[in-house]
């Protein structure tokens, strides 16, 4: 410091020398010396902080090429970045440059915010990192301290999708229900509020923040658990809630908040929706068009899901599973579109939405583009929602197709399943989820981390609502699929993911990459021709924009559900990857990652051409532990079975192939059995165990007992035999 002060006293000697020995104007001189001293403590001041300027340059393509603003790099969620120095040439020599652990290992959903060389980016329960983005030195770190009980509150994995970032603070909106500013400097809280409108309900937040008009826009999620959604803007210098869009109607004997609510409600029927909540929580997407106006956000699934209780006499049910514009000054209702009217499958509409300008029959559009999960891909006009077009994009059974005048899906012979089981595509998880897409303006194409995954939807004519677990109203996997036979391995061989190259503009598929799972990586893509994405089997892997052809791959070590993302660093670039298996289907299916030899292991992970680090070995898989013997009558485990699926499966897994990130039940010692009442009863509220005491009787407890047991006899069985070929 001292030999810059030095430098600086120096060149000011040696300029006002200069300036008299030329007989200049000495006092115009120092004005205008002064204006660029103030200039130059202007520009420095700036550095290191985020503006709405900053990024509609980067949308504009007039600067910021080397950061990464917003959630989807820009307003428009397109996921495209101009860098090309590494691409479709060179991006084999791709190495990682370095990794950093982050604190808890479940489901990695962020995609990091880069500025100026920081990074900003969360773990699980709602964790904050703050990191040099050219080392991954941590900078600082905010723990929210969230009640790890709330994981039992997320319907998908006590996961965070990222920060925003404005002027001089990040904001993090947490897994309980909290939006926080930080301090970019330092990670200090700043201001905290509390979004939940009604704490005795479940829900939860696992969304990142959008900016819009100096605000933060951010919803929340509970469907499943009897919530009632909305989404809200707060003034991101004060925290001041600046407006409210609720999504579905409340309770009709009070005044509705808004016209669009008045509107909503004459969509609904009988009296008892509003009790469970309704649903239509925003969960996910938001995408702003600052020369519209316009703010999209993308609402989920009713609550329940089966319709025949949320809404006996039908109903389209608005505005669940609708993609609904504001004015994001007012939070004034502009237009919505209905990608699923009175949804009964869990068809959400809150899949990542990108704003593009297409020429389309010889006309300049602007656009919306979504594949929410109901599997098919809209294209809309995002300044009136008219739908241009919409074709499926996986295989669909419960629809024949999109009525291209009405804009209403035309139901196939089996989408009913009130009065019968329906083996139906796609399933609860989607054609695609929540993984984000991408859009390349240079190809015209948007990439999409696609799956096939069936379901057996049955109606629960005894549904009642519980205290604990999901409250959809269907019977599901106890009823849905038996145990043995074509049930597991038969559904599981019927599941796959790919990367989809879809052409919007002639709704067409140009080339796909088939992946053996499902459940894969967002997509980054970029002006170097290539896409990256990541897989399920622990793989960060890039293929060429133009044609789908693989070009590199590293390892992962652990399955890899959220997007790429690139910046630049001293004229070097990067690719950045937050690694952690977890996720919805994760929590249910693990085994899906485990047989590719991978572990539920968070990361952050980042590449650059001639990269020198490297991963630490695996930890040895887990052995199998002394188990008691399976004594019970196949009645016994009949009983335990519909039990562990009604109260277990959505955390522990499908104990006929495996957990998923959490504890594998089937693992547990005949010690650990002993104390297994106690543990059901009492809950482990450090790891996240809520207590079911009241909710499930010792009886019970001891027929879910009995289901564990069978199936870990059968695993220990199955690696017998394995072993012996």
């Amino acid at each position: 410091m001292k030999n810059i002060r030095l430098k600086r006293i120096v060149a000011a000697t040696l300029m006002f020398t200069w300036i008299v020995a030329q007989n200049l104007d000495t006092q115009a001189v120092m004005a205008w010396a002064g204006g660029q001293a103030k200039a130059t403590k202007k520009t420095a001041s700036s550095a290191g902080r985020n503006s709405e300027k900053r990024i509609l340059a980067a949308e504009k393509g007039s600067g910021e090429e080397s950061n990464w603003l917003a959630h989807g790099r820009t307003f428009n969620e397109q996921r495209f970045s101009p860098l090309k120095q590494i691409n479709d040439t060179n991006v084999k020599e791709l190495q990682l440059a370095w990794s950093l652990k982050l604190d808890v290992d479940r489901g990695t959903e962020a995609t990091p915010i880069v500025i100026d060389g920081k990074m900003y980016t969360t773990g699980a329960y709602s964790i904050v990192y703050a990191l040099d983005a050219k080392t991954g030195k941590l900078l600082w770190k905010y723990d929210p301290k969230v009640p790890r009980d709330y994981a039992e509150r997320a319907c998908c994995d006590a996961v965070n999708r990222g920060v925003a970032v404005l002027e001089d603070k990040v904001y993090i909106a947490t897994l309980d229900g909290y939006l926080v500013a930080l301090d970019i400097a330092t990670g200090k809280v700043i201001w905290k509020v509390d979004t939940i409108i009604d704490r005795s309900r479940k829900y939860t937040i696992t969304a990142a923040p959008r900016i819009a008009k100096g605000k933060l826009i951010i919803g929340n999620g509970g469907a499943e658990f009897g919530v009632r959604g909305y989404f809200t803007a707060y003034d991101a210098k004060t925290g001041k809630q600046a407006w409210r869009f609720f999504t579905v109607p409340g309770d009709p004997k009070k005044p509705y908040e808004s016209k669009a609510m008045e509107m909503a409600a004459k969509t609904w029927t009988g009296d008892k929706y509003w009790e469970y909540g309704g649903g239509g929580t925003a969960w996910d997407s938001v995408a702003y068009d600052p020369d519209l106006n316009l703010l999209y956000v993308g609402i989920g699934n009713g609550s329940p899901w089966n319709d025949g209780y949320r809404s006996p006499k039908g109903g389209d049910n608005l505005f669940l599973s609708s993609i609904v514009a504001v004015n994001p000054d007012t939070g004034e209702y502009v237009w919505h579109y209905q990608t699923t009217p009175g949804d009964k499958w869990d068809y959400t509409a809150t899949q990542h939405m990108i704003l593009a300008d297409l020429n389309i029959g010889g006309q300049a559009r602007k656009v919306l583009m979504q594949a929410p999960k109901n599997g098919f891909f809209y294209v809309l006009d995002r300044k009136t929602g008219e739908l241009i077009s919409a074709d499926s994009y996986v295989k669909v059974t419960w629809a024949k197709g999109i009525d291209k005048t009405t804009g209403r899906p035309i139901l196939s012979e089996t989408s009913d399943y009130s009065k019968q089981p329906q083996f139906t595509f796609p399933s609860p998880y989607g054609g695609h989820n929540w993984q984000p897409m991408a859009f390349n303006p240079q190809t015209g194409l948007v990439y999409i981390p696609a799956q096939e995954v069936p379901f057996i939807y049955v109606n629960d004519a005894q549904f009642k609502e519980r205290k604990r677990g999901f409250n959809n109203a269907l019977g599901m996997v106890n009823q849905g699929i038996p145990e043995d036979g074509f049930s597991v391995s038969g559904i599981l061989a019927l599941t796959s993911g790919k990367l989809s190259a879809w052409d919007p503009v002639k709704q067409k598929e140009v080339w796909k990459v088939d992946f053996d799972n499902p459940w894969n990586a967002g997509v980054l893509t970029t002006a170097g021709n290539l896409v990256f994405t990541g897989t399920a089997d622990g793989r960060v892997v890039a293929f060429s924009a133009d044609k789908g052809t693989q070009l590199w791959q590293a390892t992962a070590q652990t399955g890899v559900i959220a997007p790429p993302m690139t910046y630049m660093v001293d004229g070097e670039q990067y690719v950045t990857v937050m690694a952690g298996w977890g996720g919805a289907l994760a929590l249910v299916g693990g085994d899906v990652a485990k047989a590719a030899g991978v572990r539920s292991i968070a990361r952050v992970l980042t590449f650059k051409i001639g990269g020198t680090a490297s991963l630490p070995p695996l930890p040895a898989e887990e052995p199998m532990p002394d188990i008691p013997a399976n004594v019970a009558s196949a009645e016994t485990v009949q009983k335990g079975r519909e039990l562990y699926h009604q109260y277990c499966v959505f955390c522990h897994g499908l104990a006929a192939v495996g957990g998923g990130t959490i504890k594998d039940l089937r693992f547990m010692s005949t010690e650990r059995h002993k104390s297994f009442s106690g543990i059901v009863t009492n809950g482990l509220p450090d790891k996240g165990m809520p207590n079911y005491d009241g909710e499930i009787t010792a009886e019970q407890i001891k027929l879910i007992q009995a289901y564990i047991i069978k199936r870990a006899n059968d695993e220990k069985n199955r690696k017998a035999v394995n072993t012996t070929k």
